[in-house]
């Protein structure tokens, strides 16, 4: 019995592609490919680390754009930041049949791959678009506006030219509190920062550093929206279907009146 081989990368993009490059390089057959924070209960396999390198990732990147269109490379880096286990196999499946091929159709869905990635990506882009909706943002004594989110993919690396647009002349973090990481804009550029101790940023914790009229622009805002929600006219069901209820923890209507 031959024994599979497992990939083992950092997690990064850079990572995940310098492991393509090794399964073609070494001619790897039915490769597994895994984050190193991911359990290996699996026997009888060959685990190899893969150290990220950029040369590498850049040379596969360049390859695939060639066979691609924008909208195909947009939904794979969409795919990859999904995190659904098993999604990097799909996706080295993916690049292996645009390589193979003269033209690689994106609209193929007789394809499991091209199919799955297709789905994949509209749930990351709906998540996206709804964390761009409802992020709030609170004042803090720094002046600068914090928010804290927890979506259901990684999408902080798709929504930073939506806020870096939207609030350029203002200093502002969004916290990843599922990830542990958060981009933090200066006012010139968005930076990636991590924390040493993870629960420094937290909803309580970034409401004992309110602004002096932080805690006073929410009871307006509050008192606002309860005059002009009219009871009688209220349609819970459709409300839903726009504001899934998950999501109502990042409004300050919701959480102050809910």
């Amino acid at each position: 019995m031959n024994p599979q081989t497992i990939l083992v990368y950092d997690g990064s993009f850079d990572g995940f592609l310098s492991c393509i490059f090794i399964v073609y390089d070494q001619k790897i057959k039915n490769p597994i490919i895994r984050k190193a924070s991911q359990t290996n209960n699996q026997m009888f396999m060959i685990v190899e680390h893969i150290v990220t390198e950029e040369h590498k990732a850049h040379r596969v990147w360049k390859g695939f754009k060639e066979k691609t269109n924008a909208t195909q490379q947009r939904d794979f880096f969409k795919v990859f930041l999904s995190e659904i286990k098993g999604v990097e196999n799909t996706l080295l499946n993916y690049m292996r049949h645009v390589f193979e091929k003269t033209h690689a159709p994106s609209t193929d869905f007789s394809n499991k791959n091209i199919l799955k990635i297709t789905q994949v990506a509209k749930m990351v882009q709906r998540e996206k678009h709804r964390m761009e909706a409802f992020v709030r943002f609170q004042l803090t004594n720094d002046n600068v506006y914090v928010a804290t989110v927890a979506p259901d993919f990684n999408v902080l690396p798709l929504i930073s030219h939506h806020f870096k647009d939207r609030y350029a002349d203002q200093k502002w973090l969004i916290y990843d509190t599922t990830r542990k990481y958060g981009l933090y804009y200066n006012l010139s550029s968005v930076e990636i920062i991590t924390f040493e101790n993870s629960n420094t940023i937290s909803s309580k914790n970034i409401e004992k550093h309110y602004n002096g009229q932080e805690r006073d622009f929410q009871k307006l805002w509050s008192t606002y929206y309860r005059s002009v929600n009219i009871t009688s006219r209220k349609n819970t069901k459709l409300h839903l279907q726009h504001i899934p209820k998950r999501y109502w923890k990042y409004l300050i209507e919701k959480t102050n009146n809910s």
